[in-house]
């Protein structure tokens, strides 16, 4: 049962894996000890083994990378904005490398709330709009869907909100 109380069929986690129906509510942040890497036309944008993910209800971990890990020359602002009830404004960044862009494919929390200070200024990648992303040497899976960020990897189950009439869970 979600946390609307509305029914969904779970998948059992093995010994080495983590449910995301486990994951709390309001979320968590926790340091992540394995490289992180997003690649994007040919570049890595970022690469760190000082990052944080967060973690929620029903969401794949969201990955966060330090600023001094992120090749930010390759960073544009992007206009838009969103608001998270836990963490704040959301401010976007598209990318342009030598001309190849991908829109709005990062974003960081320049003033987040509270519990998620240590992530200030931190970015996160939509696997989807990039070429490939890792968790240690582990290519992972985008989360289904326009609006959340999460990364799939082996070591997670689902199911995953983001996709078609999961909007309401």
């Amino acid at each position: 049962v979600d946390v609307a109380g509305v029914a969904v069929p779970g998948q059992e986690p093995r010994r080495s894996q983590e449910s995301v129906w486990d994951y709390p509510r309001p979320p968590s942040l926790e340091r992540v000890s394995d490289v992180l890497r997003v690649r994007f036309a040919g570049e890595t944008i970022a690469e760190t083994f000082a990052g944080y993910r967060v973690l929620e209800t029903s969401h794949p971990p969201v990955y966060y990378f330090p600023p001094e890990s992120v090749r930010t020359v390759f960073l544009i602002a992007a206009p838009q904005r969103s608001f998270c009830e836990f963490k704040g404004f959301a401010h976007y960044w598209s990318l342009d490398v030598r001309g190849t862009r991908s829109e709005r494919a990062a974003w960081s929390y320049p003033e987040p709330t509270e519990p998620f200070l240590a992530i200030r200024d931190f970015f996160a990648f939509y696997a989807s709009r990039v070429d490939e992303c890792t968790v240690g040497y582990e290519r992972v899976r985008a989360q289904e869907g326009e609006f959340y960020g999460g990364w799939i990897t082996s070591k997670i189950v689902g199911p995953f909100k983001g996709g078609p009439e999961t909007f309401d869970w």
